[in-house]
């Protein structure tokens, strides 16, 4: 297939698929530092014509990656529904695009058509939206999950409680936590990331999180944000795990990089369905953000967005309670700064919710990124317009264990507010219960975590 179009009496041709799909990209600090990204903007302007016009087959029979030669691309292969590729794969990405954001087009008929999708497909349509059309698009899109509560309704934002600590200290990620409890965090999960991977320091964490879970009686699940061999060994040794945690990446190499491998992962989801002490039928928790398989130099000369995408479509295999990209947590050299950040968010949200993933979002930037509180603040909001299922809850908005900025504990109930959200519904119905929430809105004693302590 000859990719090539005039714009302006000057000729762009572009030699691959994964040239053309990197040079359509919007402008990536990590595209760039790998020399991938467009020239000039009329450049990803003709390479956006070039792409518009390219047949969803010659999509998914131009991997970025070989099949042959990386086991996530042959996972996403393998998931695609024949039956419904055979009806779209005549679609050009611009006949997928106009039907995506048309009227007409529901959620029901964008999950169905997602079964036929790959992610190189997902991540074309996305190159030629702007971010209102990605917020429009993934309004539409509803993915559903149950863990010990359920996650992805309409008209619902949730919240991880994330009381990280330096030392992983008991008593002080215990007093972090009840502080977020009291503001509503917690319904999509209590999930801790620790400073400290072993088996021992990650089974007292799950204790504690249980413990406190059981006495007051929360419909929600725990995590534990160690490396799966971790969590495996702790399900193994009879440790209540609520979800099984994993950061995944779109290559094999990249996937290695971070010590795992689809068929670990595989053995990690039947191990957690048989041990994990939660309801399910969904136990799996996956974390992601554009710019992994670069830093591993495992991106195959393809852009970040197209990696990040095929994180989904392999994603989808294990059907995960949830999702979410860290969106600014690898740094300026990868989205440069609020603009590229914002972008990036917006898209991976998107991505998630077209190849059917419970999708959120970790709002967040690093101390050494163009890139304010305000921002973060921005993107969280249109995130949370585009139905994002839910944010994280960081005690201050300042994680003193990872050292980035992300959302407080009172960002979740501020745009539920603004935006007249809800909590998840289990979530929502406990705190009723207990005091913190009325008429759909917290009470006097929300936001004081010694509500905890006095009964």
């Amino acid at each position: 297939m000859i990719l090539r179009t005039k714009l302006f009496g000057t000729t762009y041709e572009f030699g691959t698929v994964k040239e053309l799909l990197a040079k359509a990209n919007e402008p990536k600090s990590g595209d760039q530092q790998a020399g991938i990204a467009a020239h000039s903007q009329a450049e990803r302007v003709a390479a956006r014509f070039v792409l518009a016009e390219v047949p969803l087959s010659v999509l998914r029979e131009n991997p970025v990656v070989p099949i042959e030669e990386d086991e996530v691309s042959r996972v996403i292969d393998e998931g695609v529904n024949e039956t419904v590729y055979a009806e779209i794969k005549g679609w050009t990405v611009g006949d997928l695009r106009e039907w995506i954001l048309a009227n007409t087009t529901d959620s029901d008929m964008i999950r169905r058509v997602s079964n036929g999708l790959t992610g190189e497909m997902v991540a074309a349509v996305t190159k030629l939206m702007s971010n209102l059309d990605l917020i429009l698009a993934a309004k539409k899109i509803h993915v559903v999950r149950h863990c010990q509560n359920t996650i992805g309704l309409p008209g619902t934002l949730g919240s991880r409680n994330q009381p990280n600590h330096p030392t992983d200290s008991v008593d002080g990620i215990r007093a972090a936590l009840y502080e977020g409890l009291s503001y509503g965090s917690g319904d999509s999960v209590i999930g801790i990331n620790p400073a400290d991977d072993s088996v021992g320091s990650v089974s007292r964490l799950l204790d504690m999180t249980k413990d406190v879970i059981d006495r007051w009686e929360i419909p929600t699940q725990n995590c534990v944000l160690a490396h799966v061999t971790t969590q495996m060994e702790c399900l193994r040794r009879g440790s209540p795990v609520g979800l099984v945690f994993q950061s995944i990446a779109g290559s094999q190499k990249a996937m290695e990089s971070f010590g795992v491998s689809v068929g670990l992962i595989d053995e990690a989801a039947a191990l957690a369905a048989k041990h994990c002490w939660t309801q399910g039928p969904d136990y799996m928790y996956f974390e992601t953000g554009q710019g992994s398989a670069l830093s591993a130099d495992a991106h195959h000369g393809a852009d970040q967005l197209v990696l990040e995408a095929r994180i989904y479509s392999m994603a989808k295999r294990w059907h995960p309670y949830q999702v979410n990209t860290v969106v600014g947590f690898i740094g300026p050299e990868y989205l440069y700064d609020a603009v590229q950040i914002t972008r990036a968010g917006l898209e991976d949200h998107f991505m998630g919710k077209l190849t059917g993933i419970s999708m959120g979002c970790d709002v967040c930037y690093t101390n050494h990124a163009k890139a304010t509180q305000n921002d973060l603040e921005n993107l969280a909001v249109l995130l949370a317009a585009a139905g994002g299922s839910y944010i994280m809850g960081v005690p201050m908005g300042d994680d003193a264990m990872l050292s980035y900025q992300s959302t407080s504990y009172h960002d979740a109930p501020a745009l539920r507010q603004a935006l007249g959200l809800r909590p998840l519904p289990e979530f929502e119905a406990w705190m009723e219960g207990i005091g913190l929430w009325r008429d759909g809105a917290l009470t006097d004693l929300a936001g004081d975590p010694s509500f905890f302590l006095q009964r």
